[in-house]
């Protein structure tokens, strides 16, 4: 039967009605289903917990798991801009961060691809990476390269790498002091802002700044998935001192903290337009007024990143310090603790006890921070490991050295404190039975990438001092070796002579062997001027003095005792 026509319209907006009504039930649930596993990842992802590990209900889980639920977390992370990008997003992932400072004893890209891994399985999800003279520069800035440096090959290798094991790269680029690796050529003397010293770029001369950005510019094409670049920024010594620098404080009354500002503003923002947030170390910034900060601008596109490396440091100025940041007008900061070298300039071992200490303080101050600083976000914490003081310092600890007192304090940091709990989740990754946290040492063999140099550096720095100077005894008595005094009266005879130069000699064939064993491990992690320079610095000033008097006792066993002929 035909339908008359207002029929047929009032069957059509039925039809449009009952459509209108599945697509609202369907939007509906999907939302519902996309918030639950939104709540889901969260719980999951949390600072203190490992991407994928089960979800402990409310009432088991530890109140240090909760910090990130308070006032200032969803209300900071709105005043992020957040990047498109396929890597985690920034504004709702809280960062631990390895360093790898690159200025001393760089890793070869073999062993970072063994590395990389057990750093995302101790908890990290980002390495700060200092390249320094390491990075491969080319055209003007090619002889700022180490003949040791990277190539691109090398660096998209160290990249895919890292985002194969879900860890965010961040550069670290000296743009103020620190410029040692630049400073010390030739070609960059004039930028010096002392002329004896090559750490402090003169930041009135514009060619410092088109050479930073000229820097920046090669190291950032390469870290376009990147979401931070650090710009250092610590430690500008002399500033201030150069000819320009007082000229200009003599217009400005003498407001250093302004010229600082005016220089890292610029920095800031090139980088800030390159589409990158910004990280810089804090040091310079404790001496500047709250006012000059916030005129400068540089809270809108940077965060300034707290650090504090000793065992013992003061929560309570952390805390004053991190107020006035507030003040200031930044939206989150950042910390950085140290698990290896800085506890000495030449150190070869590290202290680990120390080090878990200055991760414990650390976390005091992060679980005091959503009652204490609600008003800004800690987005990380950077773990660094320190090869050298400066670029012309002596090698600190090595990475392998380093790698039990990293794991206890990437642990701490995950698990909210160092239980008996956590020692042992360290012990089976790291593949040992014990270890000694007063004295830094493990029980066993090891099973981590470079365990083989960590346990025959612990014999060098442990005992090859003593036993040398055991085989040799007193100076004195390596002077009168060939006395007849002393040829009768402490070897008595040729035989006594010859027990006692057997033993030396296996002291030194013992040595000789460890310490070839050791060399063969370092080539095959590291460049070869790194081994040689740990080998001058750790090995050679003890073993030499064992080689030149095997050398002597042997020549005095070729005669018997004999005195050598005038």
């Amino acid at each position: 039967m035909a339908l008359h026509r207002s029929q047929k319209l009032n069957l059509l907006r039925l039809v449009v009605l009952l459509t209108v009504v599945l697509a609202g039930i369907k939007f509906f649930f999907r939302d519902s289903l996309s918030l639950e596993r939104r709540k889901s990842s969260n719980a999951e992802d949390g600072f203190w917990g490992n991407a994928g590990d089960p979800p402990q209900s409310a009432k088991a889980r530890d109140p240090s798991l909760e910090l990130w639920g308070g006032k200032g977390g969803a209300g900071a992370e709105a005043r992020l801009e957040t990047r498109k990008l396929p890597l985690q997003g920034p504004a709702s992932t809280l960062m631990r961060l390895v360093h790898l400072d690159l200025k001393g004893a760089a890793p070869k890209v073999p062993y970072l691809e063994q590395i990389f891994p057990l750093f995302s399985k101790l908890g990290a999800n980002g390495v700060l990476i200092e390249y320094e003279d390491m990075f491969p520069f080319n055209g003007e800035l090619e002889v700022l390269r180490s003949p040791f440096s990277y190539s691109e090959e090398d660096i998209n290798r160290i990249l895919a790498l890292a985002e194969l094991n879900k860890l965010e790269v961040i550069p670290l680029v000296q743009t103020f002091g620190h410029a040692e690796f630049i400073l010390k050529h030739d070609k960059y003397r004039h930028l010096r802002e002392v002329e004896r010293f090559p750490n402090s770029l003169n930041p009135h001369v514009p060619e410092t700044l088109a050479l930073l950005k000229a820097v920046l510019t090669q190291v950032l094409s390469k870290h376009r998935r990147s979401h931070w670049v650090h710009i250092g920024a610590d430690e500008v010594f002399h500033l201030g001192e150069g000819t320009d620098s007082k000229n200009w404080l003599s217009r400005n009354g003498g407001d250093v903290g302004k010229m600082y500002l005016n220089h890292i503003r610029e920095v800031v923002s090139f980088v800030a337009s390159e589409g990158f947030r910004v990280l810089l170390w804090d040091d310079m910034l404790r001496k500047v007024n709250v006012a000059a900060i916030q005129e400068s601008g540089i809270a809108k596109q940077a965060s300034p990143m707290l650090w504090f490396y000793a065992p013992d440091f003061d929560t309570q100025q952390i805390g004053k310090y991190i107020s006035k940041y507030t003040e200031c007008g930044f939206g989150a900061v950042w910390f950085a603790s140290a698990f290896k070298g800085t506890s000495g300039p030449a150190q070869a071992w590290p202290p680990m006890e120390a080090h878990l200490q200055n991760h414990l303080l650390w976390l005091k101050v992060i679980q005091a921070m959503p009652s204490t600083s609600p008003a800004v976000r800690f987005q990380g914490i950077a773990l660094t490991g320190w090869q050298r003081y400066d670029h012309y310092s002596a090698l600190c600890e090595l990475l392998p050295v380093g790698i039990p007192s990293l794991a206890v304090c990437l642990q701490t940091l995950v698990n909210g404190g160092f239980t008996e709990a956590t020692k042992k989740k360290v012990l089976s990754i790291l593949g040992f039975q014990n270890m000694d946290l007063t004295k830094g040492t493990c029980e066993g063999n090891g099973a981590f990438p470079g365990s083989e140099i960590y346990r025959m550096v612990e014999q060098v720095n442990g005992q090859l001092k003593d036993s040398v100077v055991k085989v040799l005894d007193e100076e004195s008595s390596i002077k009168g070796w060939f006395s007849p005094y002393h040829r009768k009266h402490r070897f008595g005879n040729p035989r006594n002579l010859e027990a006692f130069g057997s033993k030396v000699l296996k002291v030194h064939e013992d040595w000789e062997g460890l310490v070839q064993a050791l060399r063969s491990q370092m080539e095959a992690a590291f460049f070869p001027d790194t081994v040689e320079e740990w080998m001058e610095e750790n090995v050679n000033p003890h073993l030499d003095r064992l080689r030149e008097f095997v050398r002597d006792l042997k020549e005095t066993l070729r005669l018997s005792a004999r005195p050598k002929a005038p």
